[in-house]
């Protein structure tokens, strides 16, 4: 068979049951094969960006299988870089395969012809271009070791088109996927972090994606339970445990964060850090403000991500599940002796702060206030939700009032935060899992990125609702900007001609999204707003596409965050929504 035939049959046995990519003249002898060896579904994008974003999209919400994306030699390569960068930031295993020119090209400036692997590198566990056929049966076999081993992260594979062509000796039945490795906290780790825990007073969990990545969200609840310990969750790791929990404890940090979340932080004396990064948005720059007195630990499955930020009292190079099996096993017998403290009064403080540090979302005012379209999803949208959103104020302040409950539900891309990646990763999202419900945010500049891809949606049938707040505004960057004292090329208002109604609101979204093929609905008093998410759930799932609501927002509105980048120093710039006159934002009872 040819080398291509070959790198299909291995992609099916790795459990690989959808590609989205662009077909192209240097990788159409692969798609020649995965038309001929079948087994592959296979989503066309417009941009293939989109489709990087689109195969992230896709392993985020499926545990252990792993997104493709597939282009041709150069500029599809290059294009797919902004997805490569977002997967390793967040540690997402995807599948990069572009084509190349021939071998014998590669030095001669050929058309299209670039050198996307040394290219690729620095966001890539491996890149790889493959230049003697025999070779690709092994280099696929290492991709998905490489991906699913240690932390996990995306790796680029480039075929010459000749390689792909060439007839090789390789017999599909015999392959093997390889065994994955995964470092894991020993007895004695377990017993030392432990033993910190045992000496606080007021313990905290701070939980990260990496326990989502090693679906042990189950045995992060069961060790908090056991513990009596409340948890932190990080914007990677929110989910984990149910926001309605009475040990969760909301988010830490200068943005996305909660004001009871924060207050609670900073009356801890430990914390034992799983899965996490110690990112900047969680810590903030004042490390100082972060660490204060406070006794640490930290558990990674990759030990150069330990001593990174901040050298911790304890550090375990581990995979979340196999560290928290270990601390569970240890807890429990240290229960059954009776040596677990009572942590019943610091429980009591952090459920007082959760119950009246809420920050106000009930505002009746036209142009409407953002806090208002959260308020309404929460309550039109269920537990089951899967939320999609990538950067902005948006993200932020969706982060401090939307409520999620289950892993893999609040799919967030963290780290490299690239505008325009909401459409696509929400389709990738809806194809991994059609049967529950998605809704994706996105800011009016996030949206216009890629918006094309909603055509993708309709050609493919992939119904979501996108709720798409609108304030003609770089909302973020503007009110990053008054910290300097300027207010400079992030006004996205103009006087459309063709739609005068809108005023300075400009893009007329409706019409373009109605020209893609799918549903819009354009709500502008917040009264109504609810009424249109309602008619949105119905649409999609009468129509089989994705619909947006867009949401006509008041031109300015600041979202609390610190100026300084200081988690102890945060700007509120609203009311307590539990001071006289303002009903509090509810979490939804236990019973849910």
């Amino acid at each position: 068979m040819t080398a291509a035939a070959a790198a299909v049959e291995i992609l099916k046995r790795e459990g690989v049951s959808q590609a989205f990519g662009v077909p192209g003249a240097a990788i159409n002898p692969f798609y020649r094969e995965l038309k001929n060896v079948g087994g592959i579904n296979h989503t066309l994008a417009r941009h293939v960006e989109g489709a990087s974003h689109m195969a992230e999209g896709y392993t985020r919400t499926s545990p252990g299988n792993i997104g493709v994306c597939i282009g041709t030699s150069g500029p599809a390569g290059t294009d797919m870089i902004t997805g490569l960068y977002s997967a390793i930031a967040d540690s997402i295993p995807i599948l990069c395969i572009t084509g190349q020119a021939p071998v014998a090209k590669l030095h001669k400036e050929d058309f299209q012809a670039v050198d996307i692997a040394s290219i690729a590198k620095p966001v890539t566990k491996a890149a790889t271009t493959v230049l003697e056929a025999a070779q690709v049966p092994g280099v696929f076999q290492q991709a998905f070791y490489l991906m699913r081993s240690g932390r996990p992260g995306p790796v680029l594979i480039d075929l010459p088109i000749d390689v792909q062509l060439t007839e090789i000796e390789f017999d599909p039945d015999l392959y093997e996927p390889l065994a994955v490795h995964k470092p894991a906290a020993t007895r004695k780790q377990a017993e030392k972090a432990i033993q910190f825990l045992l000496e606080s007073e007021r313990p905290l969990i701070v939980a990260g994606g990496g326990i989502i990545n090693a679906d042990a969200s189950d045995l992060l609840v069961e060790f908090a339970e056991l513990t009596g310990v409340p948890v932190i969750s990080t914007l990677m790791g929110w989910g984990v445990i149910p926001d309605d929990h009475e040990l969760a404890a909301g988010m830490v940090g200068v943005q996305t964060s909660h004001r009871y979340g924060n207050a609670t932080f900073l009356e801890s004396d430990f914390v034992l850090g799983i899965g996490n990064r110690w990112a900047n948005r969680h810590t903030g720059y004042n490390l100082d403000a972060y660490l204060g007195d406070r006794t640490f630990v930290h558990v990674d499955i990759e030990p150069t991500q330990i001593g990174k930020i901040f050298a911790p009292d304890l550090g375990i190079a581990s995979d979340a599940k196999a560290a928290l099996e270990i601390f569970i096993e240890v807890a429990k017998e240290l229960k059954a002796e009776g040596k677990l403290p009572d942590f019943s009064a610091w429980v009591a403080s952090h459920l007082e702060r959760k119950s009246t540090l809420q920050r106000r979302t009930h505002f009746d005012n036209i142009p409407m206030k953002p806090q208002r379209v959260y308020e309404e999803m929460n309550k039109a949208f269920g537990p089951e939700t899967r939320y999609v959103t990538t950067i902005g104020l948006s993200q932020i302040a969706g982060a401090q009032m939307l409520h999620v409950f289950k892993p893999r539900h609040w799919i967030n891309c963290g780290q490299a935060g690239p505008l325009g990646w909401t459409i696509p990763a929400a389709l990738g999202v809806a194809t991994a899992d059609p049967q529950t419900p998605v809704v994706a945010l996105s800011g009016d500049y996030d949206f216009q990125f890629m918006l094309e891809e909603l055509a993708v949606g309709a050609q493919h049938k992939i119904p979501y609702v996108h709720v798409l707040v609108n304030n003609a505004y770089l909302g973020l960057i503007r009110q990053a900007q008054g910290g300097l004292g300027i207010n400079f090329e992030v006004n996205l208002e103009f006087e459309n001609i063709n739609a005068p109604e809108l005023g300075v609101y400009g893009v007329d979204h409706v019409k373009v999204v109605e020209g893609l093929g799918c549903k819009a609905i354009r709500v502008t008093d917040p009264n109504e707003l609810g009424a249109a998410l309602e008619e949105a759930k119905k649409l999609a799932a009468e129509f089989s596409v994705p619909v947006v609501v867009e949401a006509i927002l008041e031109r300015v509105t600041n979202i609390s965050m610190s100026k300084t980048v200081d988690m102890s120093d945060v700007t509120e710039f609203e009311e307590l929504a539990t001071e006289p006159g303002h009903a509090p934002t509810a979490i939804r009872p236990l019973a849910v």
